[in-house]
């Protein structure tokens, strides 16, 4: 009987008795093997070793056991021959143990490198990837300390500006407190404020000459028109009374001239006016007594001696 077994580069043969009979054919043969193993079962074991083979860590062990299965059923076994069969079944079960081993670490080592290189990668892939997130992070930090600043300043201009408004209101509620105190005061005086002037209606009749030196003396001028506006306030106030304006033409008739020497250039005249009755008539008034009472052009020219009251105007700017 013959058995073969290969197993992780082991090879076991193990041939019993009565088939080697057949493989060498003689009982010589047979008595001097059952010499050789003092009537037992012989066991000879082979075990080659290739320097190749232990580069890669594996062996070949080669096993042959003879044994005449006649002898082994006709006589007891040789305790020592059955130990030294054990120890080298055992050796065997051993080097097979370690070349299963061996690939088992090869495996666990191939398994190991290919979990480090995916490890690796995945390390690579997540570091670039946290790195493109820190850089946008850090560019998005860095606009909003620049825009953190900008609105900082913006802040602190937009503060200052409120300080100078709140300054400023404060200033001008004071200011129209005392405006409206002072023009109150001018107002007793006999004082008209209008777009930054005051004017004042005399309260004698005298000639276009008294009454321009009247004016003077109180700081001004017979009223010099430049509106429409101003013209209109005049008439408002004056409400139909005749009053002198210090507009003249007793130099060059016809040229007609304001008392500061700048010439007439618009005129508010009543139809039909002026007419230089009886080419007497060089100075002019307004509020002229035919006029209507709701027209602005009450302009007429009167003889320079006819006594009416006097418009006087200062200039006052009240800031």
């Amino acid at each position: 009987m013959s058995q073969t077994i290969y197993d992780n580069g082991v090879r076991m043969e193990t041939l019993h008795r009565g088939h080697m009979l057949e493989e060498y054919g003689d009982a010589d043969t047979y008595e001097n093997v059952d010499a050789r193993t003092d009537g037992n079962v012989e066991t000879v074991v082979d075990i080659y070793e290739s320097a190749d083979a232990f580069k890669v860590c594996k062996k070949e062990t080669v096993v042959e056991i003879y044994d005449s299965a006649d002898a082994f059923r006709g006589r007891d076994p040789n305790p020592e021959t059955e130990m030294t069969n054990k120890r080298r079944i055992q050796q065997v079960q051993q080097t097979e143990s370690l070349i299963a081993g061996s690939r088992s670490c090869r495996l666990a080592g191939v398994c190991l490198g290919v979990l480090c290189v995916l490890v690796l990668a995945a390390i690579t892939v997540l570091w670039i990837k946290f790195t493109a997130e820190r850089d946008q992070l850090q560019t998005r930090y860095t606009n909003l300390l620049k825009e953190r600043d900008q609105l900082q300043t913006s802040y602190t201009n937009l503060t200052i500006e409120r300080d100078q408004l709140q300054t400023n209101y404060t200033k001008t509620v004071q200011f129209q407190k005392e405006r409206e105190a002072l023009l109150s005061l001018l107002s007793k005086l006999g004082w008209r404020y209008f777009n930054s002037s005051l004017y004042y209606i005399t309260s004698e009749k005298n000639t276009w000459f008294k009454s321009q030196q009247h004016c003077k003396d109180k700081g001004g001028d017979l009223v010099i028109i430049n509106s429409r506006e101003e013209q209109e306030f005049i008439t408002a106030i004056l409400k139909g009374t005749e009053a002198w304006i210090g507009l003249t033409d007793e130099e060059n008739e016809g040229d007609w001239k304001w008392v500061d020497g700048s010439a007439l250039t618009t005129g508010f005249w009543w139809p039909g006016e002026p007419n230089d009755y009886e080419n007497k008539e060089d100075c002019a008034v307004t509020g002229f007594k035919h006029a209507s009472k709701t027209n602005a052009s009450t302009w007429a020219d009167y003889n320079c001696y006819h006594p009416v009251v006097g418009l006087c105007e200062r200039t006052f700017r009240l800031k």
